[in-house]
């Protein structure tokens, strides 16, 4: 059974509606779809929902003076927080969620500025997820299945009551099961008895059972633990003292007390994720060093698709493929029986040692050089702006990354480092100007050197030409045509020579023989499209690109 199926993602939100400032909200780990629609549908609270862009600004997220405003009207006149009407901050694409805007959310929440995030994961990658300040204050993170997920029997039906469990005694069996979970922050067993709570007032209940308890402990602490909690051996309880009908000890009742921790302890067990078991580890033991951490330098930043094993030692970095290697051995155990009579079991020799392989791939960095000179180049330049956010709408779901160099003058300027931000591709592009002289040696060689950066953090760029190939300013600056074709020619030859991928793409009116050369040297594909818009220029660019 999956960590959330889609019915305990639907009691979350119910739960969440019902006192949102005080489960601080939820995160929820799903790409936009229909089903998603579906379950955020049926979260209805009081207060209203807002949608708070990871773009805002300070001066709209906490308020300030409205410029504009004040200077039209000379009177000062600012501008409302965010935060100014109660409502819940809906965040689409949380998990791009700025460090810097996490903290100020975090920092708004400890204030009790908030009444509550909904925070839209839509990450596909392990380390694509909600910043971990904001996902700390949230009660809940969900991960369903869809609407068609298996719903485990019985949670359909209505939850029974339970047995009455005092407050004290909640607060302390929630603060001991976290630790058995390994969860550190003491904001897990606040927002456990707070959802405990939630779900007795959804019951119409005035008091807790152990039956609130089970279920917040099961919404609340499977996503938070880093231990397995193991079986402890319960020290033998003392023998009850004597009765003394002269001391009254108060009701002992069944009603008064606390829950059986490892009926807790196996219910949040069973709602651990599979992903996470695999790096828990049971309680009472330590973890191992080494490992795929976040600080370790790789070649690629994704593991593939598994290949078949090769014969190989064991170095420590390297994974055993046990049923290759122990089909290698097989065959030679009836004679390594007659060498070594005296041995049992398996004999293994160092040759049948097989290792694991995958066909890792690297994410792909798309780099558009683009010719912004001459009397076309805004003409260019909006073709190139409308086909660079054509591609990034989808870059998104393919995890490409785009970047963007301009040459115009005497050199080319990196106007965009590799990102996947549309609205940061909008804003830049938006504030270049064309004209000039044509330094197409400058161009390449800017995005020489930026796929060689990107190459070594674990990119696979592509160079994009975008020119009219008319190059006349060479690499020093001069306004010199034949020297400018020779340094085009030796950078084109430079980027055959790293092993770049390239596209070469001709804006020009005809054809140019020079652009048709240049590609050759750089072992390029050749598009020419005199009169492109930005969607043929997609096109072509995604038609080259999968080619």
């Amino acid at each position: 059974m999956t960590a959330d199926t889609w019915h305990n993602a639907a009691l979350a939100l119910k739960l969440l509606a019902l006192d949102p400032a005080g489960l601080g909200g939820a995160v929820i780990r799903m790409r936009a779809s229909p089903d998603r629609d579906a379950l955020l549908a049926g979260f209805a609270p009081a207060l209203p929902i807002r949608k708070l862009p990871i773009t805002i600004p300070d001066d709209q997220l906490f308020g300030g003076i409205d410029l504009t405003a004040t200077l039209s009207s000379a009177q000062l006149i600012e501008n409302k927080s965010f935060f100014y009407d109660p409502v819940i901050a809906q965040i689409p694409m949380a998990e791009r969620c700025p460090p810097a805007l996490a903290a100020k959310l975090a920092q708004a929440a400890d204030q009790s500025l908030t009444q509550g995030f909904l925070l839209l994961d839509e990450g596909i990658e392990p380390d694509e997820r909600t910043p971990d300040p904001l996902a700390d204050r949230c009660a809940f993170h969900l991960e369903p299945q869809g609407r068609n997920a298996l719903v485990p029997a019985g949670t359909t039906q209505s939850v029974p009551t339970g047995t009455k469990v005092e407050t004290s005694d909640a607060i302390i069996q929630l603060t001991l099961l976290a630790t058995r979970f390994g969860i550190a922050s003491l904001r897990a067993p606040t927002l456990a008895l707070r959802t405990a709570r939630a779900h007795a007032e959804l019951m119409g209940r005035d008091h807790l059972t152990d039956t609130d308890l089970e279920i917040a402990a099961t919404l609340v602490y499977p996503h938070r633990a880093t231990i397995i909690s193991e079986e402890t051996e319960e020290p033998e309880s003392p023998p009850p003292p004597p009765e003394d009908d002269s001391c009254p000890r108060g009701d002992t009742s069944e009603s008064d007390t606390i829950p059986d921790t490892e009926i807790l302890v196996e219910a949040v067990k069973s709602a651990l994720p599979p992903d996470l078991l695999n790096g828990l580890v049971p309680a009472g033991t330590t973890r191992r060093s080494g490992g795929a951490g976040a600080g370790q330098k790789r070649t690629s930043n994704r593991r593939g698709r598994p290949l078949p094993a090769r014969p190989g030692r064991l170095d420590g970095t390297s994974r055993i493929d046990l049923i290759s290697t122990l089909r290698a051995a097989a065959p030679w155990q009836p004679l390594r029986r007659t060498q070594q009579p005296d041995r049992t079991g398996l004999l293994i020799r160092p040759s049948d040692i097989r290792l694991k392989r995958y066909a890792e791939q690297s994410d792909r960095l798309l780099i558009f050089a683009v010719d912004a000179s001459g009397s076309a180049a805004m003409s260019r330049l909006n073709e190139a702006k409308g086909a660079i956010e054509l591609l990034l709408a989808d870059a998104y779901a393919s995890r490409d990354h785009v970047a963007l160099i301009a040459f115009r003058g005497a050199e080319a300027e990196t106007l965009l480092p590799p990102t996947r931000s549309l609205v940061q591709t909008k804003r830049r592009l938006s504030a270049l100007p064309g004209g000039g002289g044509t330094p197409l040696a400058s161009g390449l060689q800017h995005a020489l050197l930026l796929a060689q950066q990107s190459g070594a953090k674990g990119l696979t760029p592509t160079i994009i030409l975008i020119t009219d190939g008319r190059s006349n300013i060479a690499l020093d600056g001069t306004a010199n045509r034949a020297q400018a074709a020779e340094d085009a020619t030796a950078m084109a030859t430079a980027i055959r020579a790293s092993g770049t991928a390239a596209l070469v793409i001709d804006m020009s009116n005809r054809p140019q023989r020079a652009l048709q050369d240049l590609s050759q040297v750089m072992d390029a594909s050749y598009v020419p499209l005199p009169r492109a818009d930005a969607q043929r220029l997609s096109g072509a660019v995604t038609a080259a690109l999968n080619d």
